[in-house]
């Protein structure tokens, strides 16, 4: 209690005056308080006041709140609580130039890396022999008017296969990141009818990545 009382001083982020009037709980929650750190030494994972207050913000962002209780000699009690309403998904992270989206596994029927010989054009659009079908190919970063910040001469290229229904399409992305169980969120009253995108979510390190609703690509 006295060693958080008293970094919060050194920081700046209290007065001693209101350090004196300040309950156990206001105590607790400075370790919530970006910036703040008690580590005498900053390592790859401690020491630079980041990692709680990232913790506090995502969960204040999904509706819920997060308490401390601690007791000197005996060890601290963090409890989380969320709402019921929250929807939990499966996806697949991918990367278009450095920007995370999220493809729900739901959705999809492979990942495929091809080269880029085996792209054809067909009534003006990119196509691939995918399994004895023809079936279209869309880039999501023409989709979502990503910026190229970096051109590549990579003679491969990424697609993850979805499907709706029977109709299957190849959407074009720079890489794979991984599988992930994420909470969708809505865009909100001021995002609304935001074309291929259904929601967003925060993924573990605080970035926002955006949904794909892939039902509104394949045609």
């Amino acid at each position: 209690r006295e060693k958080v009382k008293n970094k919060a001083i050194e920081r700046g982020l209290i007065t001693p005056q209101e350090a004196e009037m300040m309950s156990d709980q206001q105590i607790n929650d400075l370790i919530l308080t970006s910036g703040f750190s008690t580590t005498e030494k900053v390592s790859d994972v401690s020491g630079r006041g980041v990692g709680l207050d990232v913790v506090k913000n995502t969960i204040e962002s999904l509706g819920g709140n997060i308490s401390i209780e601690s007791e000197e000699g005996r060890g601290s009690t963090f409890s989380i609580q969320l709402p019921l309403t929250l929807s939990i998904i499966s996806v697949l992270l991918v990367e278009l130039q450095k920007e995370k989206y999220a493809i729900p596994l739901s959705s999809i029927i492979e990942t495929t890396i091809l080269k880029k010989s085996e792209i054809y054009k067909a009534h003006d659009n990119q196509v691939i022999d995918f399994r004895g079908s023809i079936i279209p190919l869309v880039d999501l970063k023409e989709i979502f008017e990503v910026p190229t910040v970096e051109e590549t001469d990579d003679d491969f290229v990424s697609i993850v296969i979805v499907r709706k229904g029977n109709k299957l399409t190849g959407l074009i992305v720079d890489s794979f990141i991984g599988q992930q169980e994420v909470v969708l969120k809505s865009l909100g009253n001021y995002m609304t009818n935001v074309f291929a995108i259904s929601g967003a979510t925060i993924l573990g390190d605080g970035e926002v990545a955006l949904i794909v609703d892939s039902n509104a690509l394949v045609k």
